[in-house]
């Protein structure tokens, strides 16, 4: 009897090892702080049959319109950013949902913030992935999210002429 339960056991936490450990590759999450280290936005990532669903909650941003895009590399060094590389870009293609080349995978739509300082934004990166595959976007030297300081005009390659960094946060699996 002892074995049998002992089996069942290692089976039944073999299970939830299993399950754990896929809902953690499903799911990743950011915060996003400013040069001077305030956050500034929550980001939250899920890994969905169709794509990336990444969420975007600011509060405290400048009113306005501000490019949000996906960065290539995990590291949000301030005051400028720079750190975080250029668009995540694995099918090579130019900037911008509207340019006739195609757009990269880290374009996302604009973020609208209100007078009060809160802006949400919830899209859809189609056919992308957090892990695995061809083109994950965590790879060995991770991601981030990036809040721009302007609107992003979908067309000017490389960066959408979005204007600096004002927000960033390195990517992690949760």
């Amino acid at each position: 009897m002892r074995t049998v339960l002992t089996v069942a056991t290692a089976i039944l936490l073999a299970g939830v090892g299993t399950a754990a450990a896929a809902g953690s590759a499903g799911k990743a999450g950011a915060v996003l702080n400013d040069p001077a280290g305030a956050q500034k936005a929550t980001a939250t990532l899920t890994q969905t049959q169709g794509g990336i669903r990444l969420v975007v909650d600011g509060k405290g941003l400048p009113a306005g319109v501000h490019g949000v895009h996906l960065h290539t590399v995990g590291q949000c060094t301030a005051p400028d950013f720079a750190s975080a590389g250029g668009h995540w870009n694995p099918t090579h293609k130019m900037h911008g949902k509207d340019n006739p080349m195609g757009q990269h995978m880290g374009d996302l739509p604009n973020m609208t913030v209100g007078s009060d300082g809160t802006g949400h934004l919830d899209a859809l990166v189609p056919d992308a992935r957090l892990s695995g595959g061809d083109t994950p976007l965590l790879d060995a030297d991770g991601a981030a999210v990036v809040i721009h300081a302007t609107a992003d005009d979908y067309k000017t390659d490389p960066s959408g002429n979005s204007g600096g960094r004002i927000a960033c946060g390195v990517i992690a699996v949760r």
